[in-house]
């Protein structure tokens, strides 16, 4: 049986990611670091499924000595601190885990088994102000926040061990994407859950920062297919993963509060104090060579997937509430 490793398995994308390799029949390894309090709710529906190892991408001994034992024929790493805000606050710890974390993995491949297949999760942030209307592979990248410069030398790390050691690394750039098992401090759950606690009487108003900022939302359950499919290709290359189409905050906002027959006008307000140093406007990709080589394509529309988020957290207060 063919052994994968997921670092970063409790986030939202590592579940989605696990149970789709799962069902391909797979033996699914996890990474996950030893918390005071478990971050497991992601994948507790799994737990009898998938083996999981404590480790963290800061000691490189931890990362060589778990290739050794586990053995996998893939890696995808997706451990990052991958809160975009909260890099301002720890931008080392972001460079740390983010950027040398990759690092280290990259390296732990190299001296334990360079034939294993190396996934790295790049992301939309990299391009920053980006001069063209679509990012593509070839758009230049321009990090605006301590997260997206720590991505930028992940994607080019990734990139020198493919070119020096001919080893099979490639990365994802992938676009927002969003779902139910969203962490609630990012601005879409925020949003879904106001909106639920707000349509139940449990919450009066939502702050909310930046609501001009546009941004390429999809549904994570379809990008996590697109991981997988770049690790099975003959040659290893860099994909964008995106639905080709932006909306603003305001935009996830208003058609959230409509999917429960509320006007967003009168319940949320705009809180200077949750403004970001500086900011991307807007992101935009496309995912044309995804569709071409991959053959991916998103399921899930952008309507499709507030609705399932908006109904997700209404089922959850309401099964709290009972």
């Amino acid at each position: 049986m063919e052994r994968a490793l997921i670092t970063g398995i409790t986030g939202q994308d590592g579940g989605y990611l696990a149970e789709l390799l799962l069902e391909q029949g797979w033996e699914v390894h996890g990474l996950v670091r030893r918390l005071s309090a478990p971050n497991d709710w992601r994948i507790a529906h799994l737990k009898d499924r998938i083996h999981l190892h404590s480790g963290d991408m800061l000691d490189q001994g931890c990362l060589n000595r778990l290739l050794s034992e586990i053995g996998p024929s893939e890696v995808y790493n997706l451990a990052a601190q991958s809160y975009v805000a909260a890099s301002w606050d720890q931008p080392i710890l972001t460079a740390d885990v983010t950027a040398l974390g990759a690092t280290r993995m990259l390296e732990a491949i190299r001296q334990v088994d360079p034939d294993i297949r190396y996934y790295q999760a790049s992301s939309s942030e990299m391009f920053g102000l980006a001069e063209d209307e679509y990012q593509t592979e070839k758009t230049p990248f321009h990090p605006r926040s301590p997260y997206a410069a720590a991505k930028v030398y992940a994607h080019y790390m990734t990139q020198n061990y493919r070119e020096s050691y001919g080893m099979y690394a490639c990365s994802g750039i992938l676009f927002n994407h969003e779902s139910p098992r969203r962490g609630e401090e990012f601005v879409t759950r925020k949003i879904t859950m106001a909106v639920a606690a707000i349509k139940e009487g449990k919450q009066d108003r939502l702050m909310l920062g930046n609501m001009a900022a546009k941004r390429d939302w999809g549904y994570a359950g379809d990008y996590v297919q697109a991981m997988i499919s770049m690790l099975r290709l003959e040659e290893p290359e860099d994909f964008v993963v995106a639905s080709g189409s932006t909306h603003s905050v305001e935009d996830f906002c208003r058609l959230s509060f409509e999917h429960v027959g509320l006007d967003y006008r009168q319940y949320v307000d705009v809180d200077p104090a949750l403004l970001r140093p500086v900011d991307v406007p807007v992101l935009l990709g496309n995912a044309a060579r995804a569709k071409e080589k991959l053959g991916w394509e998103r399921k899930v529309e952008f309507d499709g997937l507030i609705r399932m988020m908006v109904d997700a957290d209404l089922e959850r207060i309401r099964s709290q509430a009972g």
